[in-house]
């Protein structure tokens, strides 16, 4: 069965840096398109990065642009977010996703996600 666990949450002070991993099973990996979602309390989910199957592809939400970088290695079937000067309001449960390219997960069109790993930016 499909399954993608995220890990590397946890707290950070505002301007520092976290990296987060999803490990992903049970299909083949470099096939599709994976990505990053956030969500905070009260807020809808939104999407934060993606990255095309082959890594050649890679799309950012404004938000995060030049401080957010997203990865993959496909030999271990791993997708990282590298997230740097972090910001108070970027807490949230960050999710991994698999869809079918980079314009489809960009609108949330995934079919599969993860359970979430808990970011924490402290002021």
């Amino acid at each position: 069965q499909v399954q993608l666990v995220e890990s590397g949450g946890g707290l950070v002070q505002a301007g520092g840096s976290l990296r987060l991993s999803c490990a992903a099973s049970g299909f083949i990996f470099n096939y599709y398109t994976m990505g990053w979602f956030r969500q905070a309390p009260g807020k809808e989910r939104e999407f934060v990065a993606t990255i095309s199957g082959g890594g050649a592809i890679t799309d950012y939400t404004t938000a995060v642009q030049g401080r957010f970088t997203i990865s993959r290695d496909n030999a271990k079937n791993m997708v990282y977010l590298q997230m740097n000067t972090l910001e108070p309001e970027e807490t949230a449960v960050y999710y991994c996703a698999r869809s079918r390219s980079p314009s489809t997960m960009r609108t949330g069109d995934n079919d599969y996600w993860g359970q979430g790993t808990q970011v924490t930016v402290s002021s």
